[in-house]
């Protein structure tokens, strides 16, 4: 089997699907792969390191793709690579597609086998290749609402964990999945006052025990989430709706 490795490059963020490390497992496994030059550099890997795994560089997009049978990215491939699609190949990467009818419309066109990260389940329902994402995203949630909370970036001047005489923020988590609790830990620390909603009070009952009375959790309803949200200084929606 032949893997590509594109390069990315997506909103002035650099992301590669494998390292160094994976690549030479891949290799020793029987199969071949391709990278595209600078395709680490954004994460710290030099086109050397790859080369010494066992890969080999190739600077043509379009021989990259078309000698692909297995594509591996990171997130949804950009509009402009679309046209690079081979008919019968395997693109393994984030897709979201329920959000991008476009990418949809392409990948059926070329008659792809797509498989999304983020549904890849363990046979106990878990989604172990989505966990560590949603573990950056519930932390980063919290670090960027108190950067937008900022009245120099549109927000209402409120600061994350107060002052001597201000209260602090009043943050409102609505979900208490992997985002969730994650975020409810940054929160914390950061010296909010958190309210988590979730829906199954089994799940309420450990984070209970986890947070050990540092936040207010409630279960899901809709006039007390409307209440807490009304009044809340920030918002985070961690809801993981299947599909």
């Amino acid at each position: 089997m032949v893997i590509a490795v594109p390069k990315e490059i997506k909103d002035h963020e650099y992301r590669v699907a494998l390292t160094p490390e994976a690549v030479g497992a891949v290799v020793r496994s029987g199969h071949r792969v391709r990278v595209e030059p600078g395709a680490g550099a954004g994460s710290g890997y030099s086109d050397e390191a790859y080369l010494s795994a066992g890969a080999q560089i190739v600077k043509e997009r379009e021989r990259l793709f078309g000698e692909a049978d297995l594509i591996v990215k990171v997130k949804e491939p950009l509009a402009s690579e679309y046209a690079l699609f081979q008919k019968g190949q395997t693109l393994f990467t984030f897709l979201h597609l329920a959000a991008d009818r476009p990418l949809t419309e392409a990948l059926l066109q070329h008659d792809m086998i797509a498989i999304a990260y983020e549904t890849i389940q363990s046979p106990d329902g878990s989604l172990p290749v989505l966990r560590p994402m949603s573990t950056i995203a519930g932390r980063m949630s919290v670090l960027m609402g108190a950067f937008y909370l900022q009245k120099i970036h549109g927000g209402s001047g409120v600061l994350l964990p107060g002052v001597p005489g201000v209260p602090p923020a009043r943050v409102v988590i609505l979900g208490g999945g992997t985002v969730g609790t994650n975020a409810a830990q940054m929160a914390v620390g950061l010296g909010g006052q958190v309210i988590l909603f979730h829906r199954e009070t089994d799940r309420i009952e450990n984070l209970e025990a986890a947070f050990s009375g540092k936040i207010v959790l409630r279960v899901s309803k809709p006039d007390l989430i409307e209440q807490a949200v009304l009044s809340a200084d920030l918002v985070i929606g961690a809801v993981l709706v299947t599909g």
